[in-house]
């Protein structure tokens, strides 16, 4: 699995990620930069086949718009440091396993 985080998620989650999810990046990692639009960020993963984490409900709507690839998983919590982040996505690690074979649901919400 190979996961794009949004600019709205710090880029410091890459590093806390790497060993566990090695295939991780951040936008400002990406030729995107900072400032991308939804769409530009939304292309990118598709074409480089990543799962983009966000905190964004824009990408709700692009997923409903467009379908996938690529999925999307939409982090529901507000205010949460980079460390729950990380927890959270390591605690759902299974569901986000099937989520991401799945070849009917293109949208994960985590709550």
């Amino acid at each position: 699995m190979k996961f794009l985080f949004d600019e709205n998620i710090s880029y410091r989650i890459v590093k806390k990620l790497k060993s566990s999810l090695p295939d991780c990046v951040h936008v400002s990692q990406t030729p995107l930069k900072y400032a991308s639009t939804d769409r530009n960020i939304w292309e990118y993963a598709k074409t480089k086949h990543y799962i983009i984490v966000t905190f964004d409900e824009d990408f709700k709507d692009l997923a409903n718009l467009l379908s996938f690839p690529p999925k999307v998983i939409l982090l529901k919590r507000r205010n949460c440091s980079t460390d729950f982040i990380v927890m959270l996505l390591q605690n759902r690690r299974e569901a986000i396993t099937v989520f991401h074979k799945s070849e009917t649901e293109g949208l994960m919400e985590i709550f």
